[in-house]
């Protein structure tokens, strides 16, 4: 299994989360907010530069008000 984040699957993850936070009508900032992080914290999940966990995951899920299947296959 290739340990790099920028497989085509973690790619097909990011995309994802971005166009969900956009359909949900959020900022990174508000994201961030929920989620009591940074705004940096938001950007380098979307950018790919810092994984998520599946409890993170499932929070990001919950404000999106998206199911887990929607951001994994």
């Amino acid at each position: 299994m290739d340990k790099t984040i920028y497989t085509k699957t973690y790619a097909r993850l990011i995309s994802r989360l971005k166009k969900a936070r956009k359909e949900a009508k959020l900022k990174q900032i508000d994201v961030a907010r929920k989620l009591r992080r940074t705004q940096s914290y938001v950007s380098k999940i979307e950018s790919g530069q810092a994984r998520l966990d599946i409890i993170q995951l499932k929070e990001i899920s919950q404000i999106y008000k998206k199911k887990l299947d929607y951001f994994v296959e």
